[in-house]
This record gives structure tokens, C-alpha cells and sequence, in this order.
């Protein structure tokens, strides 16, 4: 099969930093689907993964969002049969989606939306599960809770910043507090279903003040290690602070006086540790498309980078690289 990879990690403008290849068609374990890929998107996990992590042998396919068909299906396989239309974020341990088919857990699997096309809804999952799990994991909030409660959002137009808002917006009665520092990205965050917008470039507290909120909880999820002591600064006693993104120094001792929580999110950790609770990304999926179907919830996806090929996937990550990204990029298949 054709396919899209790394073998030498390094920058994006490096010699053969992508490059096709023919690799063998995954083989599939009992629970697993063959996917013949039809839309992937990007997300920053795919710039870190080529920069940082080296390859031992052979190439690395990238992509952990995609759309497809099944294709074949592995022996305990109960959730979907050939011909099913399904979207999903994927393992990190395992070949991505830069490929025509890849080999996906069906536990972490979702139909997809009948309202979006493959490219498009191949923008949705990763965002979608890592936005659901930190309000519902992380935050622990069952659906209706946060009644008198703010959320601040730092980073609210990128992807998860997106679906975080309109989820929160839909699900809690939460007030949302978005950041964005551009005309477009605040018109954005405010599209998303922001309560309120303030600037990431300027001093959150203050802004904060101005608006007379003090959430007792915070969604980190970029520019972490900036903003940490404001966030603990400005956070309620007692909140909550959800982290994504990768700080290279992260002193969590001055928020003890506040008794706060820190916790890591990482969407690929049910997958990766086969936890007993797998399958709640394949529930959360299967709701995120209902949502998206009848309207409750809105695609995410701003931009359209053609069909997949070495320059396109190039482009893409030069795109993601930039920090300009509002939503997210996608591509067709080959």
C-alpha cells in the first residue's frame, strides 16, 4: 500500500522529511478494523512525533485522526462489519493514517457523522476526545453540572480549544471563558459559543478581574509554562488545572497553598495501556456524531489542504508548526 512517513527525525525543512513509500498492509488483531483511509487531519502530536522521536528501523507513518471504510475485520470484532463508515484518533504505538489503510482498534473507533463528508469528519476525533476527557475525566463533571462555575480555556481557537468550548457550552452550564489574541481567532472563539474572550497576550488576572469571574477551573492547553503562575495566581482555592500541551519546566509548588488539582490529559493513554475503560472512546465518538448530526455541536475544520501527497502533508505541518492554525487542516485520502 502507499504510504507517507519518517525516517530520521528533524525539522519539517530537512531533506526527505516525509516521503512516500510502498509498506505492507497492517495485519489486524482480534479487535481491530482495516480501514481504507479516506480524510486525515493534523494535529500538533504529528510535529512532536517527527521532531522528536527517532525512528529504529524501517519508516514511521504519521496521522492519528482519519475517516474511512472497513475494509476487513478482526476475529472479536462485535462493534462494526465491512462497509461501515467510522472516524477515530488511533494508537500512537501503532502505523498512522498517512497511508491507504490503516489497522485501528474498534474500541476506539466511532461512526462517523452521516452529515459529514470523510475529509471533513476526519477533523473531528482527536480533538473531540481529548476536549470530552477533560471535562469529564479530568473535571469529573457530569452532564448539567457547573452551575455557578467558570471555565477558562487557554488557547480556544485551536482544535481542542474549539470542541472544549462547544462542548462545555452544550453539556455543562459552565461559563466559558475563551483566550485569543487576533481579530479572527476572537471572532472564532466567540463563534465556538464563548461567554466571554480575553487575550493570552496580556495579563490574564487583570482581564479576569475586569469581567468580576474567578474560575475554579482552567484547561492549559498551550503556552503552559508562560502562564502557570498566572493560572495560579488567578485560579479559585481548590480548582482544577488540566494540562496538554509539553512544559519543559513545570513547578507546581507554588499552587500547595491553594490546595489545587493538576492533572494530565493524554488521549492516547487508553489505547496505549489497554485500560479497562477503553471502550469510552468508542461511546464518546459515537455521541460526538449524534451531536454533530443533528446540530448540536459544529465541525471544527477551516481548512482544506487537498488530497494527501508529500507536498500537501509537507504544507500541513508547516501550517501547524506556525501556531496560526485556527480549527483544523484536513486532506483527502489517496
Amino acid at each position: 500500500m502507499r504510504a507517507i512517513g519518517y525516517d530520521k527525525n528533524g525539522p519539517i525543512t530537512a531533506p526527505n522529511s516525509l516521503f512516500e513509500f510502498e509498506a505492507p498492509t497492517p495485519e489486524l488483531g482480534p479487535h481491530d478494523l482495516l480501514v481504507e483511509v479516506r480524510g486525515v487531519s493534523l494535529n500538533p502530536v504529528d510535529v512532536k512525533v517527527r521532531e522528536l522521536f527517532p525512528v529504529e528501523s524501517g519508516a514511521r507513518i504519521l496521522g492519528y485522526d482519519a475517516a474511512g471504510v472497513v475494509r476487513r475485520t478482526g476475529s472479536a470484532v462485535t462493534k462494526f462489519k465491512v462497509g461501515d463508515e467510522v472516524f477515530y484518533a488511533g494508537d500512537i504505538g501503532r502505523q498512522g493514517s498517512n497511508a491507504e489503510f490503516q489497522a485501528v482498534d474498534e474500541r476506539i473507533t466511532g461512526k462517523k457523522p452521516k452529515s459529514l463528508d470523510f475529509v471533513e469528519a476526519a477533523g473531528i476525533p482527536l480533538t473531540s476526545i481529548t476536549a470530552w476527557e477533560i471535562l469529564f475525566d479530568s473535571f469529573a463533571f457530569k452532564e448539567g453540572d457547573g452551575e455557578g462555575e467558570a471555565l477558562l480555556i487557554i488557547g480556544g481557537a485551536g482544535g481542542v480549544g474549539s470542541m472544549l468550548t462547544q462542548l462545555a457550552k452544550k453539556l455543562t452550564n459552565l461559563t466559558v471563558i475563551a483566550t485569543a489574541s487576533r481579530d479572527e481567532t476572537v471572532d472564532w472563539v466567540k463563534k465556538m459559543g464563548a461567554d466571554h474572550v480575553i487575550n493570552h497576550r496580556q495579563p490574564l488576572g487583570e482581564q479576569l478581574e475586569k469581567l468580576g469571574i474567578q474560575p475554579s477551573y482552567v484547561a492549559a492547553l498551550t503556552g503552559t509554562e508562560q502562564h502557570l503562575p498566572a493560572i495560579i495566581d488567578l485560579i479559585k482555592p481548590r480548582g482544577h488545572i488540566a494540562v496538554i500541551d509539553d512544559p519543559k519546566v513545570f513547578d507546581i509548588n507554588p499552587a500547595k497553598s491553594k490546595a489545587l488539582t493538576i492533572s494530565w490529559e493524554f488521549m492516547f493513554t487508553r489505547s496505549m495501556y489497554q485500560t479497562d475503560d477503553i471502550e469510552k472512546q468508542h461511546d464518546l465518538l459515537n455521541r460526538v456524531s449524534e451531536m454533530l448530526d443533528n446540530g448540536t455541536l459544529v465541525s471544527t475544520v477551516t481548512g482544506n489542504l487537498g488530497k494527501l501527497s508529500v507536498e500537501t502533508l509537507k504544507h500541513a505541518h508547516e501550517l501547524q508548526e506556525s501556531g496560526g492554525v485556527i480549527g483544523k487542516n484536513v486532506l483527502a485520502g489517496f
